[in-house]
């Protein structure tokens, strides 16, 4: 009797692609894609063809992050129609995290509503969403706080 291959792991996939790496080491953090322009270094995310600060027209792919710093967030509550939870139970975070490399993104954040500060650390990392209908992991990124990601 012949002892069965080890199984794969499922494969991860973006929810779009283009936006942020997937490491295949699943110790390794994703990155952001943007993009740099060649005439004044100006970095976007998402990425640009023409660059919004002095309108050149060519820019080169770049990876960003994975650290950040919190901007400022929100709370978004979500109605709780005949539930009994509680209302932090209800919403999740939006914030804006500044990369070192410049840009500032808006995201949804990974956490409580507890869990964020103005000025604090964040780290990318993947969320799973779901599955495709092929049985893969569809990811979207997220950031979260730092001392959360290292606990």
């Amino acid at each position: 009797m012949s002892a069965s291959p080890p199984s794969e792991p499922l494969r991860r996939v973006p929810i779009e692609e283009g936006f942020f790496t997937i490491p295949q080491d699943a110790s390794a953090p994703p990155r952001l894609l943007g993009s740099r322009c060649r005439s004044c270094g100006e970095v976007f995310f998402p990425r640009r063809v023409v660059c919004a600060k002095c309108l050149a027209v060519g820019t080169e792919p770049v990876e960003l992050g994975p650290c950040g710093r919190l901007w400022t967030w929100t709370w978004c509550h979500l109605p709780l129609f005949g539930s009994r939870r509680s209302p932090e139970d209800g919403g999740y975070a939006v914030g804006q995290v500044d990369l070192p490399e410049g840009p500032r993104v808006q995201c949804v954040l990974a956490g409580k509503r507890g869990d964020f500060a103005i000025g604090m650390e964040l780290v990318l990392d993947l969320e799973l969403l779901g599955q495709t209908k092929d049985g893969e992991d569809l990811v979207i990124f997220r950031f979260r706080p730092l001392k959360a990601a290292e606990a």
